[in-house]
């Protein structure tokens, strides 16, 4: 039997990949006009790299906003470093690309979403975060389908 085109993981990557050069181009020159951005990220990420303190309040997920203070921004290839400010309090951060789960930047309304793979153990949450139709026979086949409407007005 012949291995199929993983089309979902090959559109994470380049959807990665075009963070991965926006944060760059951000690293180099700053950010240019009004341009900033909200980033959803999975603190449980085992690279994730932050304070034991805000991992402790945000256990599970956290949106970073890069807008006006941030220092140090490095990026690597599989992620980007950089300092915050949590009230007043500057925290350096690690962010792998593969922990991110939303990038929005709402001066230009763009915005991307990673869907989650789900294993057959978690159906039920599959069924909740992408509904089948019911009149479909067949069974669920892998991919998905990555939707930015949600961002537009």
């Amino acid at each position: 039997m012949t291995q199929g085109i993983d089309y979902g993981n090959l559109m994470h990557a380049a959807m990665r990949g075009l963070i991965r050069d926006v944060m760059d181009g951000v690293a180099e020159r700053g950010l240019p006009g009004e341009h900033h951005f909200f980033i959803t990220l999975s603190t449980r990420h085992p690279d994730v790299a932050m304070a034991d303190w805000l991992r402790a309040r945000y256990p599970e997920e956290i949106t970073i906003v890069i807008q006006h203070w941030f220092e140090n921004l490095e990026v690597d290839d599989d992620g980007f470093a950089i300092t915050l400010n949590f009230g007043n309090q500057p925290e350096p951060l690690y962010v792998p690309f593969d922990a991110i789960s939303t990038f929005v930047d709402p001066s230009v309304e763009f915005g991307l979403k990673f869907e989650t793979h789900v294993s057959d153990d978690d159906e039920e949450e599959d069924d909740e975060e992408a509904p089948m139709e019911e009149a479909e026979p067949e069974p669920k086949k892998p991919g998905e389908v990555v939707s930015l409407d949600q961002f537009r007005k």
